[in-house]
């Protein structure tokens, strides 16, 4: 698609602030101006061939099955291996030849249906569809990927289109929140897995039951994984067969609206995880060899396979993807009031290689070489254009954990545009830590390093744990700290357990440090803010299909008698703090101190001390801790209080006295008394 571009020719327009922040891409300004043109080029064709971008993202409207005002339904789909196309379904006593379609120009489909003679709709609504795609002597079984309700029937696993158009559609309450929040605090939430009973939970059940508690726990955005249809639940929703249709496993459309409008009554800003990374390899209910060949939306051969994910790749070159992938990204805004996605996969997406196999060391060469597939990376920068174009505050966070520089630096400085990425070193060091070594031998200068090494002005998401590391196979922090002494000792009237009593402050303190010195934004799988037990699992053979490991038990933290509503309380005072200070949209901490023999770490970061004491079995009374500002503190947090399962060894009262005088290259010192496995939080007293 398009001509080859010169580079000397192309302006990239904000180039210069890109290299203000990293003066190193000035040697990789050819690479970059490169792929900036082929954006450009792409943009200026979409407006020239479709009129506008806004016209081309919103070919959902004419793409699929639509009733017109005069209730005949319209079709149209992009087929260009089929030899004959036609539908067949419940509206026509499932007849496979009454009605075929029209074939047009450019391998394009269309179809009208005349209304009844009555003039109402032939097509109802809940009525059950099909495609048929003619391909030599075989008549293929396909469902339209542009369906935006899809189902399982109780006797037939393979999912069918349903033509929704409900009487009274959802009307919504609330507007999408337009802002885009300058602290970012993420609750990441399956809707499946969010009920304490073994089954699972719908779109309703989390408006009411889950959607409060975020909101509770200071929480200002949702980010929902497993909404785009997925025939098997047990993929995490990352083998998306239908990328227009709400999960129906979980309810209708209209509900997940409800969940939608709901979430923005209580202020919080919904995010979807988008998959656009690859494709389910089903046939009969994906996108795979729709329209009988092994291409279409796809790279043929080797190309338009993951081997490790068993999934089609997407061509981001073809002209037909890019208007089926923009025009989805474009649905889930309007039809549904997203106001963020969380791309999933980036770097598979970056790399001809998909990160298989290959280590990323910050090696400038890794970014900008012939590894690099320039088609993939261009339509993230299209992505990503058009939703911050045509919705000012929309937030989209990437998950890459290559570095790709510049990724997350605006389309007109050259970069791809997105607003954040995932801090995946983070959680992999939490976990590695807590697996392999007792926190005596924690390397506090790793730990440190691992928070803060990120790249500058390009902001990041720190967690300590997603539903990566909870997955089967492996646990969650919370059980690799206190394993099966959870089932027992988790009682307050239960005998004191020493492993109960560690893993407890650990995990708060894991959660402030990661939370404050980590990124510019902070997320949280659901369940881990009261230190979920066990793991993750979904039904599957090898698990007898059971749902036991495919829950939430909320039940845990609702009852008063169990301590882990101590943690879900302390992970609401960190968000209220955080929420009141604005240190995740501070520039990073200055770290101070990190005292591998005291076993402390302390920094600053908008205007709070931080100072966390790692010592198992040592205490420190008049430990002189740098400040830049002399005045006086007070502790805001304290992990170590009894309001939080701690031992109140500190009087919350307290005002400590920072004096002028040179320490650790601060201005100003103040001594304080830090208890073993305690973080603290002090603030001016102003």
């Amino acid at each position: 698609m398009g001509n080859a571009i010169d580079p000397e020719k192309v302006v990239v327009p904000d180039i210069e602030e890109l290299f203000k922040v990293d003066p190193l891409l000035k040697i990789y300004s050819t690479e970059l101006k490169r792929r900036y043109g082929i954006f450009q080029q792409k943009l200026n064709t979409i407006v020239e061939h479709e009129g506008s971008l806004d016209e081309f993202t919103r070919s959902y409207q004419r793409y699929g099955l639509h009733r017109q005002p005069d209730n005949s339904v319209t079709g149209l789909e992009w087929a260009p291996g089929a030899e004959a196309l036609l539908i067949w379904g419940d509206f026509n006593n499932w007849d496979k030849v009454r009605h075929p379609y029209t074939k047009m120009a450019y391998d394009k489909w269309e179809i009208r249906i005349p209304p009844n003679e009555d003039g109402t709709c032939r097509i109802k609504h809940g009525d059950r569809l099909k495609l048929i795609v003619v391909k030599g002597d075989s008549l293929l079984h396909r469902i339209s990927p542009w369906s935006s309700y899809v189902m399982q029937s109780s006797n037939n696993p393979v999912y069918t289109t349903v033509f929704y158009d409900p009487p009274t559609p959802y009307q919504f309450n609330h507007p999408r929140i337009l802002s885009s929040p300058s602290s970012l605090r993420i609750y990441e939430a399956h809707i499946g897995i969010s009920s304490p009973e073994p089954r699972i939970a719908s779109y309703t059940e989390f408006a009411s039951n889950v959607l409060p508690r975020i909101a509770a726990n200071g929480y200002n955005a949702l980010q929902i994984m497993a909404v785009m249809e997925h025939a098997y639940y047990g993929c995490f929703g990352y083998q998306v067969t239908s990328f227009f249709a709400a999960s129906s496993r979980f309810g209708t459309p209209d509900e997940f609206k409800q969940l939608v409008d709901t979430a923005h009554g209580l202020g919080l800003r919904v995010f979807l995880d988008v998959v656009h990374s690859h494709a389910a390899n089903n046939v009969l209910d994906g996108l795979n060899q729709f329209d009988g060949t092994t291409s279409c939306y796809f790279h043929d051969g080797s190309r338009g396979s993951h081997t490790l994910w068993d999934s089609r790749l997407f061509d981001y070159n073809n002209w037909e993807v890019l208007r089926f992938l923009l025009s989805n990204l474009r649905w889930w805004v309007e039809e549904y009031r997203m106001d963020g996605f969380r791309f999933d996969g980036v770097t598979s997406m970056l790399y001809h290689h998909h990160g298989i196999g290959t280590g990323f060391g910050g090696h400038y060469s890794d970014y900008f070489g012939v590894t690099v597939d320039t088609d993939s990376l261009v339509y993230l920068m299209l992505a990503n254009h058009m939703v911050h174009s045509l919705y000012p505050g929309f937030t989209t966070v990437a998950e890459d954990v290559s570095g790709m520089p510049a990724l997350c630096r605006p389309v007109s400085q050259g970069g791809q545009g997105f607003d954040y990425r995932l801090a995946m070193a983070i959680p992999d060091k939490w976990i590695q830590l807590v697996k392999d070594q007792s926190d005596e031998q924690w390397n506090l200068g790793d730990v440190v390093w691992t928070l803060v090494n990120r790249r500058h002005g390009e902001r990041c998401i720190a967690y300590s744990e997603s539903h990566d590391q909870a997955l089967v196979g492996d646990k969650t922090l919370a059980f690799h700290l206190m394993d099966s002494e959870m089932y027992s000792r988790m009682s307050k009237l239960s005998h004191p357990s020493l492993v109960i009593d560690r893993g407890i402050a650990l995990l708060k303190m894991i959660r402030c440090i990661t939370h404050s010195l980590g990124g510019e934004g902070y997320l949280n799988f659901i369940g881990n803010e009261f230190g979920h037990p066990e793991w993750l699992d979904f039904p599957r053979p090898g698990n007898g299909f059971s749902y036991y490991y495919a829950r939430r038990q909320f039940n845990l933290v609702d009852d008063k008698a169990l301590k882990y509503h101590f943690l879900n309380d302390f992970d609401a005072a960190l968000n209220g703090l955080e929420e009141d200070r604005g240190w995740l949209s501070a520039p990073q901490a200055y770290v101070s101190c990190k005292h591998e023999g005291d076993r402390v770490i302390a920094y600053e970061r908008a205007g709070c001390l931080f100072v966390h004491n790692f010592h198992w079995g040592q205490s420190f009374t008049d430990y002189r801790v740098a400040v830049d500002t002399p005045g006086r503190y007070r502790v805001a947090l304290d992990t170590d209080s009894s309001a939080f399962g701690g031992h109140g060894r500190l009087d919350p009262s307290t005002v400590y006295v920072a004096e002028e005088g040179e320490f650790n290259d601060r201005a100003a010192s103040v001594t304080l008394y830090l208890p073993t496995r305690t973080s603290l939080v002090l603030v001016p007293c102003n």
